[in-house]
């Protein structure tokens, strides 16, 4: 998936801030992997290095409240993911390659396991003299 300079208004059942999410998770991963340049094919990412980024970003920004937040925005797996960026690229404001499926978003990690049961809190400088 890559960014188009079109910012259309959406109205899904997902609630917008889940939209400024996904937005900001796909600059977010862009980045990480290097891949921000002006050109769209070497800004492509794909679904799982998305949702990748999707889940380092929700536990950098939310934390332990990771599932409150992405519940009250009306998500509850991956697959929703997935169709917000369908959103997204139905509406022009990202595309997609020849290969790039909705069902790459399908139950890719469980919620509760990698936003709770994986959670740590570094602790390491509370106990340094």
């Amino acid at each position: 998936m890559s960014i188009t300079s079109k910012t259309p208004v959406i109205r899904t059942r997902y609630q917008h801030g889940a939209y400024k999410f996904v937005d900001a998770a796909l600059r977010y991963a862009q980045k990480r992997l290097g891949r921000q340049m002006a050109d769209e094919d070497s800004t492509h990412i794909s679904g799982s290095e998305l949702l990748e980024g999707i889940r380092e970003l929700a536990l950098q920004e939310f934390g332990l409240m990771t599932n409150t937040v992405l519940r009250h925005w009306g998500i509850r797996s991956t697959d929703d993911f997935g169709r917000i960026v369908f959103d997204f690229i139905d509406r022009g404001a990202m595309r997609k390659t020849d290969s790039d499926q909705l069902s790459d978003f399908f139950e890719v990690y469980d919620f509760e396991e990698v936003f709770d049961r994986q959670y740590q809190i570094d602790v390491s400088s509370a106990f340094r003299r």
